[in-house]
């Protein structure tokens, strides 16, 4: 089935699609989320009954991912590894044992020579994926083996640099014919995005883009404006990294995101435990887990039964956040 969300509706009558079922989000401006079949593609069909209809957007995994987990109650897992740590078959292999082990949305980070967004623990994935030839077009490609086989999200953590050298255009088509379902391009902020939006809406993909504690509120109000799927909430200043305990702004800065938008947030950067990921997700729709995973990745990359060790332990995380 293909889900298509319909903005500023206006009802007059039930329209006479093939057998669709409506359901209704209390959420401002109103939604409709229209099942169709699947040999239904955009645009819709002529239909009767309807007043105004504008701005239909198809939903992607990552939002119906987000949408399920609303409607059950529970919290999101989003974990993140660099592609091609240690290799892009092991990246194949990690993902079909996350999507078992319960993670929501898979952050797979494109290697770069410079990740300034980075501690060591990702700069050192991203340098062992450079040396496994863990190119743009090579991830690609181990995304189309994972939709093989699994229909976990997809995100692409990456910086701009690469969209730029391959072209944005057709690197974002390619991204959408492999099967992710989102870019965060980590050093790419709004104002500086151009066509980037509109071109990630067209293909339907999801836009992700950063917050973080110093972010004043009127960019917040501006930032929310351009994104799609989630909203990626950097919960301390700094780099990515581990940390021995959750920052103590979480709360009051997520609350004042949820005044500017009804997107789903999602809080990373320094989670490292159970403990701390069941802390952190009463603040967020879900959590992101990265640097810790990353780093079970680096300790167990020998080993033959890699994904089952590292599955595990995320399988503790996914446990801590969804029994809350």
């Amino acid at each position: 089935m293909v889900l298509a969300i319909a903005e500023s509706v206006h009802i007059h009558a039930i329209p006479r699609f093939a057998a669709p079922r409506l359901t209704f989000e209390p959420t401002e401006p109103m939604r409709i989320a229209i099942v169709l079949p699947e040999s239904t593609t955009p645009p819709l069909p002529a239909c009767h009954g309807w007043g105004v209809l504008r701005t239909l957007r198809w939903m992607n995994r990552i939002s119906e991912r987000f949408a399920a987990l609303r409607q059950r109650g529970e919290k999101g897992l989003v974990v993140y590894i660099g592609a091609g740590d240690p290799d892009l078959a092991a990246t194949e292999r990690l993902a079909l044992a996350f999507d078992k082990a319960g993670v929501d949305v898979l952050e797979l980070g494109i290697p770069f020579s410079d990740p300034l967004a980075d501690g060591v623990v990702n700069q050192l994935a991203a340098q062992r994926g450079l040396e496994s030839g863990a190119t743009p077009p090579q991830v690609l490609k181990t995304v189309s083996a994972i939709r093989r086989r699994s229909q976990i999200p997809i995100v692409f953590f990456v910086y701009y640099n690469l969209l730029h050298k391959y072209g944005l255009d057709r690197f974002i088509r390619d991204a959408q014919s492999a099967g992710v379902d989102g870019l965060l391009v980590l050093d790419l902020p709004p104002e500086e995005s151009g066509d980037y939006t509109t071109l990630m809406r067209s293909a339907g993909l999801a836009a992700i883009f950063l917050l973080a504690p110093t972010t004043p509120e009127d960019r917040v109000r501006e930032i929310v404006r351009h994104g799609e799927g989630f909203l990626y909430y950097i919960s301390r200043e700094g780099v990515t990294g581990m940390q021995s305990k959750v920052a103590d702004t979480i709360g009051p800065m997520t609350a004042m995101i949820r005044r500017h938008t009804s997107l789903p947030i999602a809080i990373g950067f320094g989670i490292s435990n159970p403990e701390q990921a069941r802390q952190v997700s009463a603040h967020g729709e879900a959590i992101v887990v990265g640097s810790a995973i990353v780093n079970q990745v680096a300790e167990h990359g020998k080993s033959p039964d890699l994904a089952e060790r590292v599955g595990a332990f995320v399988r503790s995380l996914a446990d801590a956040v969804k029994s809350r």
